[in-house]
Parts: structure tokens; sequence; C-alpha cells
């Protein structure tokens, strides 16, 4: 049985669809329409983590997002500029400040750049990483859910998938959660990402 498409945009309008939200804009985003791209330009000291190690809760970075119930797959392709360490584009799950998911690589200047996904629950971020050397400023990514679970994964061509966190988000089956993309910059401005498309199916 094949998925059934919910949500598709590839921003080749030159607007946002209207079935999208944000959580936090950017000051500066648009889309390019020599690439249909949706470029987002990140604010300074924006970032998605509660509590753990670090000891601070932020909860401002720049999600765009709509709204899905039971089960589904959502990806997307990101192209990355990163200036600062910690930026970071990627995927999102949301089901409030205390519990979601957001994956990405994040940039290190000093060092090899991190691969990995946080998970949050019950206002404890949880980040799983690993060392990503490989010269691509482009990655897709994808979320799985299934029930409470959800299975992440990132691909380089967007047909080949690796696995990254298979997760558990508490309580998040029993209203819609929100699902997008994101970017933050925990640190300086400057940064600027750029999506393809996000598409979101029922499985």
């Amino acid at each position: 049985m094949s998925n059934q498409l919910v949500f598709f945009t590839n921003f080749s309008e030159g607007k946002l669809d209207s079935d999208v939200s944000w959580y936090c804009p950017p000051a500066q985003f648009q889309i390019d329409t020599d690439t249909n791209r949706l470029v987002i330009k990140t604010d300074a000291k924006t970032d998605f983590w509660q509590r753990t190690h670090y000891g601070f809760e932020a909860d401002n970075g720049h999600f765009l997002y709509r709204e899905v119930e039971g089960d589904f797959e959502i990806m997307t392709k990101v192209h990355t500029y990163p200036v600062n360490r910690y930026d970071q584009a990627g995927l999102m799950i949301r089901v409030s400040k205390d519990t979601w998911i957001k994956t990405s690589v994040e940039y290190n200047p000093d060092g090899p750049n991190q691969l990995g996904a946080v998970v949050t629950n019950q206002g404890f971020s949880d980040w799983s990483s690993q060392n990503f050397t490989q010269n691509k400023s482009a990655l897709y990514f994808k979320i799985q859910r299934k029930n409470d679970d959800y299975t992440v994964c990132y691909s380089s061509d967007g047909d080949s998938w690796t696995q990254l966190r298979l997760a558990h988000l508490l309580n998040s089956t029993k209203e819609p959660v929100q699902v997008g993309i994101y970017a933050c910059s925990p640190q300086g401005e400057g940064y600027e990402a750029q999506f393809d498309f996000i598409k979101v199916e029922k499985m």
C-alpha cells in the first residue's frame, strides 16, 4: 500500500503555502524565484533546547510548520551555509516546548560538524550525534511517525537512507502534532539555510 500525499510545496509559486505557519518567524526570509527555494537568514541567539547539561532553556528558533494527525512521513532537502558555531537547519516535530524532535547538521568551525537528532521529553533534551566530515552543503532529512515512535533518517541523494535515531515522544498521539522545517543560530547572525521542498505523506 502506497503512502497518501498530505502536503507538498516546492515554493515554485513564489510565496508560502497558506497551510503553513511560522513559530518565531525570522526577520529575513524570502523565496528565491530563480532556484524555487525558501531562503531563511536566521536571527542571532535562536535555538531549541531544554535544560540538559547546559542548564538553559531556549525555544525561539525559526519553525515553519503545519499540523498533522496520525502516522506520517515528512521529508525535506536543505542547503546550509553556516558561519557560526552550532548553526543548524533541518526537520522538526513539535508537540509543545517540552516535547519535540529536531534533526540537522550542527556546524563546528574547529572540528567535524555534528549530524544528529535532539529528542526532548518532559522538558529535558537528549542529543545523539556523530561526526560528519562529508563535504556537502545539501542533505535530505526524513522523519517517520508510527504511534508515538519516530524514525529519523538522512540521505545525500534522497534515495538511499541512513537511520540516525529511533525515538519515542511521550503522549504525542493525543492531539495533532506540528511538523515542518526549522533553522536557528544559537550564537551569531549571518547563517543562511535554503529549503527545496516540504513533503508530508500519510503512512
